[in-house]
């Protein structure tokens, strides 16, 4: 595939990506206590590390999302995007392994566990979003956004 199909799949992917990353902050922005419960009940954490992650995450999620759709650093939040989702399907993996009857918290605090509940479905659709990330990092090298204006500018400043 040439560069400029990469660019533009790139483009759809990181959108999406985006799209995904910036939904599922936002309940958890909201309501950081609700999402520090989330975590907890994956019983994986050390309790200490619960409340920093609980208030970190979501705004490395909103960053990452908001890199992505802008274009700035798009490889950089597609890492990080990357990063998150290997850190979500370990989780999962625990998760399921010990038989957890929990909610994913993605996108809506433990309360929706009866109508979310995690499945081999929730690994399957983290994988997807891994490999949709990993398209990004490897394959938009030259992605659309401000980074492509902002390379344009610096190339036609130094023409001058």
């Amino acid at each position: 595939m040439n560069s400029k199909i990469h660019r533009y799949v790139g483009l759809a992917l990181r959108c999406y990506i985006a799209w995904v990353f910036i939904t599922a902050c936002i309940h958890k922005l909201a309501s950081p206590e609700s999402f520090a419960v989330d975590i907890a009940t994956y019983q994986f954490l050390p309790l200490v590390f619960i409340n920093p992650l609980a208030i970190v995450l979501p705004y490395v999620e909103l960053g990452s999302g908001i890199m992505l759709a802008i274009g700035y650093k798009a490889r950089a939040a597609a890492l990080m995007t990357s990063g998150m989702m290997v850190m979500f399907m370990i989780a999962l993996s625990y998760a399921l392994a010990n038989d957890l009857q929990i909610s994913c918290g993605c996108f809506a605090s433990n309360a929706a566990a009866a109508s979310d509940p995690i499945s081999p479905m929730t690994m399957l659709r983290d994988l997807v979003w891994l490999l949709m990330s990993l398209y990004i990092v490897f394959f938009d090298k030259t992605p659309l956004g401000l980074d492509a204006i902002l390379a344009h500018r610096k190339q036609k400043g130094m023409q001058s």
